[in-house]
């Protein structure tokens, strides 16, 4: 059986001893917990941004269908300002008009139902944000691929925006084909 002991230290705290005196190093304890705790955090957080990408795409699928395919543009844009302002009161600012137009702009771009499961696991909200930006639907699913398949931060994704990855892999590919 073993036999748990508590030892104190010059501060007064309490540090565990195992039952054969060796003391516990706390940061090394701390260290451990930590890794766990950003871990399960990690995953809550990529599992919870899937489903609110999800979330953003089946909205736009279903304005779609019922508003935009029917090409009722005057009557959609009316109905998508009172839409969006009862969603925000309900939902919070994720649903104002400006961001119904980003899902519209989403679902457009990145139509492939194929592969959205993986992008929406894959990519923040803020990193599609910052690929709708770009004009080419190449570029943005070049993008979208090295995101998914390097990890890469928001941060990253804009570096590698400005510093024009996607051109210079078509202009050595350009050349590599000559």
């Amino acid at each position: 059986m073993t036999e748990n002991k508590e030892k104190k230290t010059d501060n007064g705290s309490l540090i565990p001893v195992t039952h054969n005196n060796e003391l516990v190093d706390e940061s090394v304890l701390f260290e451990r917990i930590a890794v766990i705790i950003e871990k399960r955090k990690y995953r809550a957080y990529t599992h919870a941004n899937n489903k609110n990408t999800m979330i953003f795409w089946e909205v736009r699928q279903y304005i779609s269908s019922v508003i935009l395919g029917n090409k009722r543009a005057t009557y959609g844009k009316y109905i998508l300002t009172t839409l969006s302002v009862k969603l925000v009161i309900k939902y919070g600012k994720n649903f104002a008009e400006r961001n119904i137009y980003r899902m519209t702009l989403f679902a457009e771009r990145f139509s492939d139902v194929k592969i959205l499961p993986t992008l929406s696991a894959k990519l923040s909200w803020s990193h599609i944000l910052e690929l709708l930006l770009l004009k080419s639907v190449e570029a943005q699913i070049y993008y979208a691929q090295e995101v998914a398949e390097r990890n890469w931060g928001i941060h990253e994704l804009r570096c590698q925006i400005s510093r024009k990855a996607y051109k210079r892999r078509e202009i050595a590919n350009a050349e590599l084909s000559h």
